[in-house]
């Protein structure tokens, strides 16, 4: 499929780790390979003491162009002490939208 708005998984992982300097970042596109629609999960250091809408507004400014150009996006921002303790609690998430099969997510029917 073509990717009709420029932006690509790669393009923003390249930019959250290289601009956030984050130690961990998990991209999926949720449109179907069109580029329309993402889900990440990001973790860096730069989130230490910060809310989780001060975590959201920085990323969002770091990928202020990016988020103009496609429809939907969403992430969940953690710290690397936060990803850690999921680690060790088997708890750790995958980005939403991860183990879906174009409108059907697994385990369900349409």
């Amino acid at each position: 499929m073509t990717d009709v708005s420029g932006v690509t998984q790669d393009l923003l992982k390249e930019k959250i780790t290289t601009e956030l300097g984050a130690t961990f970042v998990e991209i999926e596109d949720m449109s179907g390979g069109c580029g329309q629609a993402f889900s990440a999960i990001i973790v860096t250091p730069q989130f230490e003491k910060k809310t989780s809408l001060a975590r959201h507004r920085l990323v969002n400014g770091v990928l202020k162009a990016e988020i103009a150009a496609i429809h939907a996006w969403t992430a969940k921002c953690y710290t690397p002490e936060q990803w850690e303790k999921q680690r060790v609690e088997g708890t750790q998430e995958t980005a939403p939208g991860k183990g879906t099969n174009g409108e059907v997510v697994s385990g369900t029917t349409a």
